[in-house]
């Protein structure tokens, strides 16, 4: 039936060569994945099958928080201009999923167009029903950042009275639809408003074992005082420790994100660093884009195996004439005890099973009697794709990772900062006097000189063992001081005149102001009587 389960033991040894990470990922799904996710059922409890559009899509961004948080903001903050069905309030203004996707012509595409284009990644939110569909859009517009990223802007979640409302469909099972096939999931805080709501914390929880792709924004920091935003912070990792059962801090990011003023610009370093951490994320997604797509799918891989086990191990223990009802509830109320036994009889670590309450509700509506026993002809081809194929691809990701420029998203706010006096960190640490027509280490000269004629200089030049027993004194360690070292040695003479010496002050009084060392010297550091020497 299927062409590639040959029993051929040199085909196992040598993994199949494609041409791009794309038409591997999807050749591979087609033909090793997608029968075995077939023959149990694997779209009935877990996930719909995977098309073309999910290997092809540009890197997505998925933003989540409670209303008023600043999610379309920080849209409009990237982007630098409005897109269509954009609404911002105080009040819950988003009240759709709102797909922010590049297009030669600004509009709106509605959710029912938009789940029927198998050149999108949507075919499959039809199953959520017109109640979901109603509130879903694809907004469209031609900007720089959408060439190489999409956002998806989601509704506030309601907190108090409000969340008692229903939506008419699965908010949540939506959100974890998107977390699956996203790269970053962004979740926005509210300094004011660090309160989860039980929907919140639902969706938090929604979003397991994608942990790994998300990370925690603390907007409108900008509103509150230094001490209090240190409270804030506390409390925010305290409350998301409850919910995220992990043992490693989620990474949070401070700031505004916003194009108005700051209304306390005391932390302003901290925010513009921040910032730059943050879009240095974003930026990566492109270029890592094929490895996540990777990394999902050797995921989707191993849960299907898993799920495979179960489904055949309850159609092994169903009775084949009498008793089918009573056996079948037995049968799923006992679901983690097989579980135990799976993993035991197959070395099946117990973080890949599914969800066990999940699983035994998705079975009531199951006919166990109808399930496949195992086939080990589906399970060999995806072993066999776990350990060979997956191998050449990695290969391949490296490549495709190494020819794409840096960094790949452009446009927006983040070319904002890239050049000019408002490049993160210009005119600071190693970058002061950048512009300035005098050296900036002659401000302080006049001291360091006073140091260096009391290290015994010979010709004008203080050695290596001098200059070591005065620049151990910044208790700086040797790592750094021998860094420093190889800077401020332009003629490379094993030894330090009065400007080299004077530089080498200059960078350790940068270092222990907290501020990084440049990888090479810059132009203006240079002492004026050796830039001959530095060209």
């Amino acid at each position: 039936m299927f062409s590639w389960l040959g029993s051929d033991d040199r085909r196992k040894k040598d993994p199949e060569v494609f041409q791009t990470v794309g038409d591997g990922l999807k050749k591979l799904y087609r033909t090793k994945l997608l029968p075995l996710e077939e023959a149990y059922k694997f779209h009935e409890f877990h996930s719909p099958a995977l098309e073309d559009a999910d290997f092809d899509n540009k890197p997505m961004v998925l933003l989540v928080g409670q209303y008023s948080t600043g999610k379309t903001s920080f849209i409009r903050y990237l982007l630098e201009q409005d897109f269509p069905g954009m609404r911002i309030g105080p009040e819950p203004t988003t009240d759709s999923f709102i797909a922010v996707m590049h297009g030669d012509n600004e509009g709106v595409i509605p959710g029912n167009a938009l789940v029927v284009d198998p050149k999108k990644p949507f075919r499959k939110l039809n199953a959520f029903g017109n109640a979901f569909l109603n509130r879903f859009v694809c907004a469209q517009l031609p900007n720089p950042v959408l060439e190489s990223i999409s956002v998806i802007d989601t509704p506030g979640i309601l907190s108090g009275e409000k969340q008692r409302i229903s939506r008419g469909y699965d908010f949540a099972a939506v959100l974890e639809w998107f977390a699956e096939r996203v790269d970053r999931i962004i979740l926005l805080f509210d300094a004011h408003k660090l309160d989860i709501s039980d929907e919140f914390s639902d969706v938090i929880k929604a979003l397991k074992n994608h942990e790994d792709k998300i990370r925690v924004v603390l907007n409108k920091a900008d509103q509150i005082e230094t001490q209090q935003l240190m409270r804030v912070y506390g409390a925010l990792m305290w409350s998301l420790g409850k919910i995220v059962n992990t043992p490693e801090v989620i990474r949070v990011y401070i700031g505004s994100f916003w194009s108005h003023p700051l209304l306390i610009p005391d932390n302003r370093k901290l925010f513009e660093a921040e910032e730059q951490d943050l879009f240095k994320d974003i930026q990566s997604l492109p270029r890592n884009a094929a490895l996540r797509k990777l990394n999902d799918l050797i995921k989707r891989a191993r849960l299907a195996k898993v799920h495979a086990y179960i489904i055949s191990a309850l159609k092994k223990d169903m009775p084949a004439v009498f008793g089918k009802e009573n056996k079948k509830k037995e049968l799923i109320g006992s679901l983690g005890d097989i579980y135990k036994r799976i993993e035991r009889e197959h070395q099946i670590s117990p973080g890949d099973f599914p969800n066990l309450k999940k699983m035994q509700d998705l079975l009531q509506s199951q006919d166990l009697n109808k399930f496949q026993p195992l086939k080990p002809k589906l399970l060999e081809a995806v072993d066999d794709m776990l350990s060979h194929d997956i191998a050449g691809l990695m290969v391949l990701v490296r490549q495709e990772e190494n020819q794409r420029p840096k960094p790949v998203v452009k446009g927006g706010a983040f070319d904002g900062t890239l050049d000019g006096p408002f490049g993160h960190g210009y005119g600071e640490g190693a970058g002061e006097g950048i512009d300035d027509a005098e050296w900036v280490v002659v401000r302080d000269k006049p001291a360091y000189d006073e140091i260096f004629y009391t290290l015994s200089p010979v010709n004008g030049k203080v050695t290596g063992a001098n200059a070591k027993r005065e620049m151990v004194k910044s208790k700086l360690p040797n790592t750094v001081l021998g860094k420093i070292w190889k800077l401020a040695d332009i003629d490379k003479d094993g030894m330090l005149d009065d400007e080299e010496f004077a530089l080498a002050n200059h960078l350790i009084k940068v270092k222990l102001e907290g501020h990084e060392l440049p990888s090479d010297l810059p132009a203006h550091l240079v002492p004026p009587s050796k830039r001959k020497i530095s060209e």
